[in-house]
């Protein structure tokens, strides 16, 4: 059972449980549909019970810390009238769960698509997702990643201000409306993933220290004062965050979580926060029986992330490379060295590829000093990469995509290498078919001061990125309503032709040994141009060999081929179906490599295969 939280049984009795250390009693103040006030008893490390008989599933409810005043329960599963007003019970065990067949998706064969519940649909809500799936599906998608779902003020924010770790967003469709999401993508064969906020919480609505000492003053963090991990009074805190991620497990069916910024969570405990979440998901596996992935967002280039605990490492399963989107992106767009001016060398694509980090111990000027630490021997299956995503895209003053900033042949090359890479890819709602309408920062707190606010850090922080422009205000609902998707485009021209050309290649990289293999043994490549690459992928069992071609130049590229050696083309950007006005007709054939050699067109992407191999040539 978790430490916190209500726990509601079948005989409709419940279980209230808070955390307040420092507190010297507590009232549970039940509002509706009765008004009535219950001294909870006091429990050993600071916890506060009170058992409930005869409680209606309508029931709402507040704590008064000291008996003094109505706050939320920290540990909330539903705000029906948001984050100021009072916590709803839910009972868990009501939903009729339709996925018991479901295992999971090994990790090695994750296609993720990060995605804003609210702005992807009209509806905004988890059941409005539900008839995409099927489409998402025939495109290859088979794992959502949601944006934090966790209560936030308002019903406009992209999640990263939540200040209920457990209550799902109530105008989303709250902790039903997740579910009902969950099962139909598991019946779908979907994942699904929740992005996590536990490095801090937002401003509006946040009460925790009404209850205890939830924050540390020893760390400053770019939103305040650090969560206290390892202070005194952290166990509380540690228990309430770490009960978070078996709550999302077991009662959801998630298959994992992203964790928001790993580097801004301070914990110098000998058993790490990372630690006691592992050792609970051991002792408390996911009701689904299939594998509970964590993956993280790390801004330390550290191998140490994905290591095992045993090894002194965090153990997560997986992390973001940023490293591999700011490589790519400089190549592909004229102005990217304006935001990533230590990038812009075909060199650092070429390690992106073939070890991961590129900043592996080199000084930096964006941060002044030596960063990171080599990931030559960390399996590529370790690492998530992307061409866009939230941030990418929302921390741009006009909100632009990618398809946006460059011509429909770079696009198509950044997505050739985005699918062709040795690690787990991932795509932001609506890249699979080109969207260009913008993904703006929204919000919708109620305070105007805190508005005023978000809005002057926002345009500090768009200034690091040197945009001087003015962004929209993130509190007005057009900048919300412009971030939605235009799903109609997705139906006829370029970006009918470019879903097709994602939907080809995750087929291709989800049936082709040489790209289901993430061991760097089996990746080198070479660099034929000053902007060209040309990357070889081997299958684990050295039968299968790929190479992939990659022209950021706007000239013709010659590249050598093993002279003995027959090979065929299995894609060619330059074909005519891939051209933005393709509209019916049989498409071109690529003609075959000439002997000896391939030339790749300007701004060209191509993979081809080698169909037998000369009797001496070693791989």
């Amino acid at each position: 059972m978790l430490d916190v939280g209500t726990f509601y049984r079948e005989n409709q009795s419940c279980l209230f449980r808070v955390w307040a250390p420092l507190c010297k009693k507590m009232i549970l103040h039940l509002v509706f549909p009765d008004d009535r006030k219950i001294e909870m008893t006091r429990q050993p490390h600071g916890y506060f019970i009170a058992e409930v008989e005869n409680l209606p599933l309508s029931t709402l409810y507040f704590y008064m810390p000291d008996g003094e005043k109505d706050y939320p329960d920290p540990a909330s599963h539903f705000q029906p009238e948001g984050v100021h007003g009072p916590s709803r019970v839910v009972d868990h065990n009501s939903f009729s769960w339709k996925d018991g067949l479901w295992t999971g998706i090994p990790s090695e064969e994750l296609i993720f698509y990060e995605l804003h519940v609210g702005s992807f649909t009209p509806e905004g809500t988890f059941e409005a997702i539900i008839p995409r799936l099927q489409e998402l599906k025939e495109t290859g998608i088979n794992a959502l990643e949601l944006l934090p779902v966790a209560q936030f003020p308002g019903n406009r924010n992209w999640g990263y201000d939540g200040v209920y770790p457990y209550a799902v967003q109530d105008s989303y469709g709250g902790p039903e409306g997740l579910k009902k999401l969950v099962d139909a993508a598991h019946l779908a064969g979907i994942a699904v993933f929740l992005d996590v906020v536990y490095n801090h919480l937002g401003p509006e609505g946040n009460y925790l220290e009404a209850f205890g000492p939830y924050f540390n003053d020893h760390y400053k963090t770019p939103w305040g004062r650090a969560i206290n991990f390892d202070n005194a009074y952290s166990d509380g805190v540690r228990a309430y965050f770490s009960d978070n991620v078996l709550y999302w497990a077991q009662y959801f069916h998630v298959d994992g979580l992203r964790f928001d910024a790993i580097h801004e969570i301070y914990d110098r405990g000998a058993v790490t926060l990372w630690e006691l979440i592992e050792e609970k998901l051991k002792r408390e596996p996911p009701r689904t029986g299939s594998r509970f992935l964590l993956i993280a967002e790390s801004d330390l280039n550290s191998p140490r992330v994905t290591r095992s605990t045993e090894m002194g490492g965090y153990g997560f399963d997986a992390q973001w490379l940023d490293d591999f989107h700011h490589a790519l992106y400089v190549l592909l767009d004229k102005n990217g060295k304006e935001r990533y001016a230590d990038f812009g060398a075909i060199e650092q694509l070429q390690k992106a590829y073939e070890a991961g980090f590129v900043h592996s111990g080199e000084y930096v000027r964006f941060r002044r000093r030596r960063h990171g630490k080599s990931s030559a021997g960390v399996e590529g299956s370790r690492f998530v990469v992307f061409n866009q995503n939230h941030d990418q895209i929302g921390n741009r003053v006009n909100g632009e995509r990618l398809s946006v900033l460059v011509d429909f042949p770079r696009l198509k090359l950044a997505m050739g290498a985005l699918l062709t890479a040795p690690y787990i890819p991932m795509l932001f709602m609506g890249e699979e078919y080109g969207e260009d309408t913008p993904f703006y920062y929204f919000v919708s707190h109620s305070d105007p001061g805190l508005n005023a606010a978000v809005a002057k850090g926002r345009k500090a922080l768009l200034s690091e990125f040197n945009e001087q422009q003015q962004a929209p205000d993130p509190h007005e609902p057009e900048t919300f309503r412009l971030s939605r998707p235009d799903w109609e485009k997705s139906r006829a021209g370029k970006y009918l032709v470019f879903r097709n050309w994602t939907k080809k290649l995750i087929q291709l990289r989800q049936t082709h040994p040489a790209l289901r293999s993430y061991d760097k043994n089996d990746i080198w490549s070479s660099m034929p141009g000053e902007k060209a690459l040309a990357i070889y992928r081997r299958s684990r069992d050295e039968r299968h060999l790929l190479l992939i071609l990659l022209n950021f130049s706007e000239e013709n590229v010659r590249v050598g081929l093993p002279s003995q050696s027959r090979w065929g083309t299995l894609f060619d950007s330059g074909d005519s179906q891939w051209q933005s006005d393709y509209e019916s007709g049989a498409p071109t054939p690529p003609p075959p490599p000439a002997e000896g050699h391939v030339t790749i067109k300007p701004l060209g992407f191509a993979i081809l295969e080698r169909y037998s191999p000369a009797p001496d040539e070693a791989l």
